[in-house]
């Protein structure tokens, strides 16, 4: 086990890019497979189309858009390493994660072929308690992650605690699409009542 994480932190230090998008591809992969399997109860119903669009959020959004964020993040000096955290923290949950829960829902419902109009109507509904339900994940992680974590290994941490949000992601948007599945099929049988 020890020569395994030798060997990760090696790619992380060669390979930031490419390793840390394979880890939260993996990551989302597998949250999702958690949230179907241990919350949902999909057992053999399992939607393998739903646990490759996380993989694929997470290998080729999330991933990158996480690793150039942590690098810039890093470029930043700041006059003593409290303020460091602060502002880190600060940048990290006020600038990047509400538009990265924005992103997160808008990418899925477009993935699942509802369009733009689909989008609009899952982030308006998730949008909200997601970020605040992130907030009270991550400040406190984010605060440890900046203050102790060298700089390298940030994203594994937020990664190890991205799986169960990725998990909890992956069983809110899916709730989310049954919510609107629903909506959507009531529609047009409530519109045949009214006539």
């Amino acid at each position: 086990m020890a020569s395994l994480l030798r060997l990760y932190n090696a790619a992380l230090i060669r390979r930031p890019m490419l390793t840390q998008s394979a880890t939260a591809a993996f990551l989302f992969g597998a949250g999702d497979v958690i949230a179907q399997q241990a919350i949902e109860g999909q057992g053999k119903n399992h939607d393998f189309a739903r646990t490759a669009r996380l993989t694929l959020y997470g290998g080729v959004a999330f991933g990158p858009a996480l690793t150039k964020w942590y690098q810039m993040l890093n470029r930043i000096k700041f006059s003593s390493p409290t303020k460091a955290v602060i502002y880190r923290v600060w940048l990290d949950q006020a600038v990047l994660t509400p538009v990265a829960v924005g992103f997160f829902f808008g990418s899925m419902s477009i993935m699942e072929g509802k369009g733009i109009a689909g989008a609009q109507e899952r982030i308006t509904s998730a949008y909200t308690p997601t970020l605040i339900r992130n907030w009270t994940v991550f400040i406190p992680t984010q605060i440890i992650n900046f203050a102790i974590v060298p700089h390298h290994l940030r994203f594994v941490v937020v990664s190890v605690v991205s799986l169960f949000w990725n998990t909890y992601l992956s069983a809110v948007n899916a709730q989310q699409q049954k919510i609107a599945d629903v909506a959507h099929f009531e529609t047009p049988a409530e519109s045949e009542k009214t006539e």
